[in-house]
């Protein structure tokens, strides 16, 4: 157990581990349990689109029914979190973000908002199960929730007696599902799901195993590719930012961002020989000279070598060979395309 965004949440599970818990949700199934996820609601006449003019994306994109991956920024451009908004109507959105940045976005939203609209924390009225690996519709469809769900798209739905929100999404680059009960009811749901995914080989996963596969998938963790001083445009999440609307929070900065080129962009490095790159390591060019530095680091389970993402000089190019200081030794690395892993969310 550890300590993180002021939770303590398991970082592996006896019996089973980091590695054997990252197989399963590759190979067959897994079950998170992160709770410690933020939940906000934003309410009222023209909520969403008053959230448009401070998130980062555009709601008007989706449909009611569909969640979305967006941000929210500061004036100068950096991240104050991202996080996934649930679009129940125009006059309802349901906010999901990173635990330790909730009241911090609440707070942000709560003082823009009109007298008419509420913002609300609801932290610790949901919990939310994640439900990962290529037999997670099997395990639903066990005990009889059948869903069609197209990906990013979240229905109404019964686990073990209980109605609970469940959305086609995850965090692990595999096909999946959010599941989110009151709080109240969320070990009556965690118990349903825990047993059916047993008869399919399923195990319960840690903070550890998450990462390992968010890292494989080059997908951002709030902290270290997105901070307050790294924005969408560094982070190469441009595609969460809704450039055709007429403004929101940080667009102008961002914009003139984009135009001009940022002053660094993140890449994949896949490592070339035994070294484990980790976060704060600096990367160097073939002349020794400092070009960037890793944002996340990891020994890849299914790759069977180290991974990084790393924020670099914009001058770099795909298939350039750099080095990395790890604890005073050089390794060997190529910068990759991201993911490093086939996506199987859709």
């Amino acid at each position: 157990m550890a300590d993180f965004g002021g939770w303590l949440m398991p970082i592996e599970y006896p019996g089973f581990g980091v590695l054997a818990e990252h197989v399963a949700v590759r190979e067959r199934v897994g079950l998170f349990d992160v709770s410690h996820l933020g939940k906000a609601s934003v309410t009222g006449e023209g909520a969403l689109d008053f959230l448009n003019t401070a998130l980062t994306n555009d709601l008007n994109r989706i449909p009611d029914g569909a969640a979305q991956y967006t941000m929210l920024c500061t004036p100068t451009g950096g991240v104050i979190d991202d996080l996934i908004a649930y679009r129940n109507s125009a006059n309802d959105v349901f906010l999901v973000p990173n635990a330790s940045n909730t009241s911090d976005v609440v707070a942000v939203l709560a003082e823009l908002a009109p007298a008419h609209i509420s913002v609300k924390n609801l932290h610790n009225d949901f919990a939310v199960i994640a439900l990962q690996g290529p037999l997670a519709t099997a395990v639903l469809e066990s005990i009889g929730v059948q869903t069609n769900l197209e990906y990013m798209n979240f229905d109404r739905v019964t686990i073990g007696g209980v109605e609970v929100i469940l959305c086609r999404t995850g965090y692990t680059g595999e096909r999946g599902f959010e599941i989110l009960p009151r709080w109240q009811d969320a070990h009556i749901v965690w118990e349903a799901l825990n047993s059916a995914m047993k008869e399919f080989g399923g195990v319960v996963c840690g903070l550890g195993a998450r990462d390992t596969l968010r890292t494989e998938m080059g997908y951002p963790l709030h902290g270290h590719e997105l901070t307050l001083d790294i924005s969408p445009v560094q982070a190469s999440a441009s595609w969460a930012v809704g450039w055709k609307k007429e403004s929101f929070i940080g667009s102008e900065v961002l914009r003139n961002e984009r135009s001009n080129g940022p002053r660094r962009f993140l890449h994949g490095l896949k490592s070339l020989d035994r070294g484990i790159p980790r976060a704060g390591m600096s990367v160097k060019d073939s002349d020794g000279i400092v070009i960037g530095e890793i944002t996340s680091g990891t020994f890849s389970p299914t790759l069977k070598h180290g991974i990084a993402l790393a924020l670099l000089d914009p001058s770099v190019t795909l298939g350039t060979l750099v080095s990395i200081d790890v604890r005073g030794r050089e390794s060997s690395a190529e910068v990759v395309t991201l993911p490093f892993v086939t996506s199987h969310v859709r």
